[in-house]
């Protein structure tokens, strides 16, 4: 990472996080250094309040990463949480095309679908960040969310 190195052990990520006003026990912190090592989510379930969505947080900042929330809710699809496409400005493109005269319709659906028009999402993002800065990527609230988004 350019900015932030990884924790090399556990009393490392004990470190980071506590400059960052957060206190984990151990066992946190040795998942922490596993999920960063191993480069694998960190999965965390517990009551409200006890610092989950922090942690994510806290680690963004100690390691001079972005943070990527992907709030879950009811209703949430595949759209919203993955990519989307920027309709208004794919039809605007159509109409500055079409003003500008003959139109070649074989180019315009593969312009009209490329990364120009996309709207990238929380996953997207993530998946798609560089590899020497990795994003923290925070899922949020995933019990709110549908059965089909779920899955």
């Amino acid at each position: 990472m350019p900015n932030a190195t990884l924790p090399t052990s556990i009393d490392d990520v004990q470190a980071l996080l506590a400059r960052e006003h957060y206190v984990a026990e151990r066992g946190l912190a040795t998942s922490v250094y596993l999920a960063l090592t191993l480069r694998r989510p960190l999965l965390l379930e517990g009551e409200a309040g006890v610092g989950k969505t922090e942690i994510a947080k806290v680690l963004a900042t100690g390691l001079d990463s972005e943070l990527i929330r992907l709030q879950c809710y009811e209703g949430l699809d595949v759209t919203h949480a993955v990519y989307e496409w920027n309709y208004a400005r794919q039809l605007l493109e159509i109409r500055m095309r079409e003003a500008g005269g003959a139109v070649d319709r074989e180019n315009l659906a593969a312009d009209l679908f490329g990364p120009d028009f996309l709207i990238k999402r929380p996953l997207l993002r993530a998946l798609q960040a560089p590899t020497d800065q990795p994003p923290v990527l925070l899922i949020d609230e995933l019990d709110r969310a549908d059965e089909e988004f779920e899955g």
